[in-house]
């Protein structure tokens, strides 16, 4: 090989390099902040409406609570045996918190990431009558602020529904549907939430499979919880403004 070759040569290897490093630095920082920072989370169905639509993308902070092999990213934890379900833990959601978990009960037997909103934590008891929630055999708070319509996703039905602003015994507020107060999971319970779990429900609460539903992902443990959702950061919005129907703006940002 000649001296001017040579050269062109050393110079691509080197020029190579380079790029192998970056590009091994940028997914070294990849993979620290998806394990021990932040992940994304995109929504798939209607069951936190009106709190978060289909189509959000949700910003979850892993490290609120503490880690577990549920918080390694690329599915690495699942390689682990199921019987490994350590948790290095600082923190514990509080009633209110918006959370991402993995549900090991779905119907068709595969585990999937579903996120709700924690209304019991362990010793709490909780129930449904007639709609309204008790925790602790105390009704919950429940204030009417209107009727809407919309359009569901993805069969672009109207649905009509109550929005209620909904308060929890801690003083922690919430925006939950209603359809009516005599749905299927609109009685339940009393259940004595067990220490190490937490009793999720969805802010959709007639449109929600979650700890009160059959075959639902009955009382959640802590093990199982990937993070907290902090906010919206942001949206493929699946609506149109429609005379007299409901169409969500302003969730980019805003706490959950």
């Amino acid at each position: 090989m000649n001296p001017l070759m040579k050269r062109l040569a050393d110079r691509a290897a080197g020029e190579i390099l380079e790029i192998a490093r970056f590009l091994g630095g940028v997914a070294a920082v990849y993979l620290v902040l998806v394990t021990l920072g932040f992940a994304v989370f995109h929504i798939p169905s209607q069951s936190m409406q009106p709190t978060l639509e289909v189509g959000d993308r949700v910003v979850v902070s892993k490290w609120a609570y503490g880690y577990s092999r549920h918080s390694l990213p690329l599915g690495l934890g699942y390689i682990l045996p199921d019987s490994w379900n350590a948790r290095l833990a600082w923190g514990s959601p509080r009633r209110g918190d918006v959370v991402v978990f993995r549900d090991e009960n779905q119907p068709d037997g595969r585990a999937r990431n579903l996120i709700k909103r924690v209304i019991g934590i362990g010793g709490d008891t909780i129930e449904v009558r007639g709609g309204r929630l008790y925790i602790n055999d105390e009704p919950a708070e429940r204030v009417l602020d209107e009727i809407r319509n919309y359009r569901e996703f993805p069969t672009q039905q109207i649905q009509t529904v109550t929005h209620y602003v909904e308060g929890l015994p801690d003083g922690r507020e919430h925006s939950i549907y209603e359809r009516s107060d005599n749905y299927a999971l609109d009685d339940y319970g009393p259940v004595r939430v067990l220490p190490g779990t937490v009793f999720v429900m969805g802010d959709n609460r007639d449109a929600s499979r979650d700890s009160r539903a059959p075959g639902g992902p009955g009382l959640v443990p802590l093990a199982n919880v990937i993070g907290r959702a902090e906010t919206v950061l942001f949206t493929f919005e699946r609506c149109r403004r429609e005379q007299g129907l409901y169409c969500p703006r302003g969730r980019v940002w805003q706490g959950l």
